[in-house]
This record gives C-alpha cells, structure tokens and sequence, in this order.
C-alpha cells in the first residue's frame, strides 16, 4: 500500500528513538533494527524499512501501523513481531555512545 508523507512521519516517529543518535534520521524498530528514515521503502538498503499493519482491519488506520526494517515482519495472529534482524551491540560496552548504527541476522532456528 502506497501512505502519503504524513502517514510515513507519524509511523516512523513510532519507532524507538535513540539518545546518540538523531531522531529524524535513525530510529529502531520493534525488533530493535535500525532504520533509517531516507529508506523508506528501500527493500535493499541496509536500513530500509516498510509500514506493517499490526491489527486486524485495515491497512487506513494510522493507530495500527508500525515501521518494520525490511527483513523483520509481523504476525497479526499472534500479535507478535517475527524478528530476524536486530542492532549489532556486541562490541559495545554498556552505557557507551553509539558511533553508528549496525545490524546483524539473528540466528535462525
């Protein structure tokens, strides 16, 4: 489904925001993916990310999507996200200042 840009900015600003980084531009998902904001809909970007319905219903209503980074999915059944990417904060120690974002595949069962 194709949203207007309203649409788009209210469900990215659904997304995490983190600390160090800008708002406007990186964001994780609900499965802890970043995603950044100018891939909007770049299924091949390292950090492109789509609109998902979360509810049953419509695709029309705001109040149900969420922005999911391209690899991850969700599961309307079971109301739950279908991770399979995630932020890479393997070589982070706690507390410390993200230098910039990185992902990883999950380990697939």
């Amino acid at each position: 489904m194709d949203y207007d840009e309203r649409t788009i900015q209210q469900v990215w600003e659904r997304a995490r925001a983190v600390p160090d980084q800008d708002p406007d531009e990186w964001r994780l998902d609900e499965c802890g993916a970043w995603i950044r904001r100018e891939q909007y809909g770049a299924r091949l970007a390292e950090f492109g990310w789509r609109i998902l319905n979360t509810e049953p219903g419509p695709n029309d209503n705001p109040a149900r999507l969420r922005p999911f980074h391209y690899e991850n999915d969700f599961d309307i059944a079971n109301r739950r996200p279908h991770c399979r990417v995630t932020a890479d904060h393997r070589e982070e120690a706690p507390g410390t200042h993200v230098p910039m974002p990185v992902n990883r595949l999950l380990e697939q069962a």
